[in-house]
């Protein structure tokens, strides 16, 4: 089963980090990747750039909106993903507290699921 595994840090104490400590961190994080991805439970995931790169678009009356920014002001902003595969949610909480980030903040696990023309749950509700 597909997990997504949303990293989440509060990206003014990330930017206190030295040069070193951020490249250090990074170098956890690409080795994370070679570990999860050589034993099979890595699909994809990639870093995000800040929020002060976001934009929310938003469709309200058939009419699109867009605000530069995040959706909401939070204490943590969503740093990154990762696409996981594990046997269930046990092994995913595993293998997120695996993450380096988490250290400084917190990764969010929720089972993915599939999108279909017919059929799906309302609300996305897996049951």
């Amino acid at each position: 089963m597909k997990y997504l595994a949303l990293v989440y840090y509060d990206e003014k104490l990330m930017a206190q980090k030295t040069q070193q400590e951020w490249d250090a961190l990074n170098q956890e994080c690409i080795a994370c990747v070679e570990g999860l991805s050589e034993s099979g439970h890595f699909i994809t995931g990639s870093p995000l750039m800040p929020t002060s790169a976001a934009t929310t678009v938003r469709v309200r009356d058939k009419r699109v909106t867009v605000t530069d920014g995040p959706f909401a002001e939070t204490k943590e902003q969503l740093a990154g993903f990762y696409m996981l595969e594990a046997k269930d949610l046990n092994e995913a909480i595993a293998l997120a507290g695996k993450i380096p980030p988490a250290r400084y903040g917190s990764i969010e696990v929720r089972p993915a699921r599939e999108l279909v023309a017919e059929g799906n749950q309302a609300g996305g509700d897996a049951g």
